[in-house]
């Protein structure tokens, strides 16, 4: 039972990572940039949900919304103001700017707000047990909020026009152009949407964990990020996978009693699957031309 109890745990940490990981995932597909600034968007959608139920009282779905709303924006505009000037820019001079964009975030927020952390109230405390197995009405909730979103993204991508244009972008930009279509908005769009993926990611994620904090998306954000190379970066899928089973694998680590080494255990996957796979779980092999 105490396996089952770990596994639920695992699950309702991966679907966390999975919401943000296919923020990394979608950009990287579209303007092959790892977003490091996406770690600290998830952080600023966790505070916005938390300002949102103690200073508005607003209840937990109406603060999601407004979370995610908040968080689509924000994407938008860090991705006008930060990358489109570096579109053509080499890949490092992108890298850094990421990583330049996610400092600012965080020292910003502190600026603003200083660095003392938040609890968040306590929502869906209640638990049940089923067949011997205690389950929270959290996890409940976060995973199925998890899904419901990935069913959206899904949606998104394979059924309406901007998810049409996103693939097309994603396959080949100059023929996009060609065909008509407006990368720029395309691009913005992505960021939009992973943004948002991911302030949904910070209100559950506050609501699990209770603890908040300035500096609460570095962590989250680099597993986030081995989670989407573990499923095989840039394809959406791959990072729902990918989150789930890196949940999954942390929960296992602590249950053996490892919980110390739970944080290197994510580091051990990525550099495992750096050496044997380094195209992810669903990823192929492709020549890239330098």
């Amino acid at each position: 039972m105490e396996w089952i109890q770990q596994l639920i745990n695992g699950i309702s940490l991966g679907s966390i990572y999975a919401l943000i990981a296919l923020g990394y995932t979608m950009v990287y597909g579209i303007i092959k940039l790892i977003n490091f600034a996406h770690g600290d968007v998830f952080m600023v959608g966790s505070f916005i949900g938390f300002y949102s139920i103690t200073v508005f009282g607003l209840g937990f779905f109406p603060a999601l919304i407004i979370s995610m709303t908040a968080c689509a924006l924000f994407g938008v505009i860090i991705e006008r103001i930060a990358y489109k000037r570096l579109r053509n820019a080499t890949r490092i001079a992108a890298l850094i700017t990421a990583i330049g964009v996610s400092l600012l975030i965080e020292y910003g927020v502190i600026y603003i707000r200083g660095a003392q952390s938040e609890a968040y109230p306590d929502f869906f405390k209640k638990t049940f047990e089923l067949y011997g197995v205690q389950i929270s009405m959290q996890s409940i909730l976060i995973l199925s909020v998890s899904v419901v979103l990935m069913i959206i993204l899904q949606f998104i991508v394979h059924k309406t026009k901007t998810g049409k244009a996103m693939r097309a972008v994603s396959h080949d930009t100059e023929a996009a152009k060609l065909m008509g279509i407006n990368v720029d908005n395309t691009i913005s769009a992505t960021f939009a949407i992973g943004s948002a993926l991911a302030g949904a990611a910070g209100v559950i994620f506050g609501v699990y964990y209770t603890k908040i904090d300035p500096l609460m998306g570095v962590i989250p954000g680099v597993k986030a990020f081995i989670a989407a190379v573990l499923g095989g970066i840039g394809i959406i899928p791959g990072a729902m996978v990918g989150g789930l089973l890196l949940g999954v694998i942390e929960s296992v680590v602590s249950a053996v009693g490892f919980s110390l080494w739970r944080d290197a255990a994510a580091f051990v996957i990525l550099i495992l699957i750096l050496i044997f796979r380094p195209s992810g779980i669903f990823g192929k092999n492709a020549r890239e031309k330098v």
